[in-house]
Formats: structure tokens, sequence, C-alpha cells
């Protein structure tokens, strides 16, 4: 029983004083003001019947675009990152310090023994000391980044707001050979962005989310083990 204990107690400080970075994740739920403002409400349209276009929920001539709830739209996801930056610093400083002892000299009445007093502490008291230090540093660095990612995914539009803006959501999951492939995207559009097509591109969502990973063993064996990262955290050097 005391055994267990302790095994138990010892489990729960490793536990307690590992500080290992968590994986980064992305949270897909809606920004605040989506939440906060209300849903646009759809007026009743007064149908004509002598009308040759029709109206209702299929009629003959229509725009195709997204309009309402529920209607999918299809993001173009073209994200590229590219970074570069350069940094050099020289830093040059020089010392030098000197002291040296004073000399003695005699007044003109001085009698023998003081001048013999006087030149022996001269003989052995002009004494010189000089130090010096000279430090210079030169760092040089450079960074280098780029980064591109380019899919499309459809979403659909989750909520028409106040203003007529849309927020839309959409995910898409591939499994091929035991490899899971996950794509979520997330954000507020407007309607006059949407092309001809039904179709927009990423750089016109705000708040956009966008998260893209993979599961399987690709994943698991490129992943540093629990017990390398329990180390890197507490490890001082």
């Amino acid at each position: 029983m005391k055994f267990s204990f302790v095994v138990l107690s010892i489990g729960v400080l490793f536990v307690g004083c590992s500080t290992h970075p968590v994986d980064p994740k992305i949270e897909m739920k809606p920004p605040k003001y989506v939440e906060q403002l209300p849903p646009k409400v759809k007026q009743q349209s007064i149908v004509n019947p002598g009308s040759i276009f029709g109206k209702g929920d299929n009629p003959l001539f229509s725009d195709l675009k997204a309009m309402n709830v529920n209607d999918i739209v299809t993001v173009v996801i073209t994200e590229s990152i590219a970074q570069s930056s350069t940094g050099q610093k020289t830093i040059s400083e020089t010392n030098k310090d000197s002291l040296g002892a004073g000399v003695i000299t005699p007044g003109a009445n001085a009698g023998g023994a003081i001048n013999t007093i006087a030149n022996t502490f001269n003989k052995y008291g002009s004494i010189g000391f000089e130090a010096g230090s000279s430090n210079t540093y030169t760092g040089t660095g450079k960074n280098s980044r780029n980064e591109s990612f380019t899919t499309t995914i459809s979403a659909r539009i989750i909520k028409i707001l106040n203003n007529g803006n849309y927020f839309i959501e959409g995910s898409r999951e591939l499994l091929v050979n035991g490899e899971k492939q996950i794509i979520q995207i997330s954000g507020v559009i407007r309607p006059y962005d949407i092309d001809q097509t039904n179709t927009i591109n990423s750089k016109f969502i705000a708040d956009a989310k966008i998260l893209y990973k993979t599961e399987g063993e690709i994943d698991r064996a490129t992943k540093k083990p629990w017990g390398s990262k329990f180390v890197e955290s507490v490890w001082p050097f």
C-alpha cells in the first residue's frame, strides 16, 4: 500500500513539474461580434403571378451566388508567407590607464641629509603602472522563411449578419492509405466579394481561421515522444 502511494506521488510530481509546450491548436468558433450581432431577418417577398421570371426558392432566372443560410460558397485558399531579415552589429572598446609615483624635490634650503633621503625615495619611488584593455565584438545574423499553401474547400453560410455580411464555416477530411488530412476554415465575407462562379479567395475573408493538419503514422513518426519533451522542459542546459 505504501509502495503504491509513493509511486502515485512521484507520478503526480512529474506531471506537475512538466511544462513542455503543448501542440498548437486553433479554435474555429466565430468571433464575439458575430455572436452578438442579430441575424438578418428575411422579408417576405411578394409573388407576382404574371411574372415570367418567377420568384421563390428556385426561380428561373436568378443569381447563382450564395445568399441564404446553408448556401455553399467555394473558397480558394492561397496563402504564402515570405520573410527575410538580416542583422549586423559591431562593438569596439579600448581602455588605457596609467599610474606613476611622484618625485620629491627638496627645497633650496634643505640640508644634505634631506637631499640624501629625497634621492633615495626617488630612486625607489619613481615607479609607473600602466594597464590597458581592448574588446571587440562582431555579430551577424540572417533569417529567411518561405511557406505556401494552396487548396480549395467548400463552406456553408452559417449566419447572415445584420449588415449583410456572411459568417461561413467549412471542413474537409480526407483519408488515404491510413493518413488522415483535415482542413477547416471559418471567417466573415462580404457578398459582393463572391464572383460569378460562387467562388471567393481566402484573402477576402475577415477574421479568417484556417486549419490544416495530418493524422497517422507519418504524423506520429515526426513528433517527439512525451519523454523527450519532458526532458527538454526540465533540462537547464
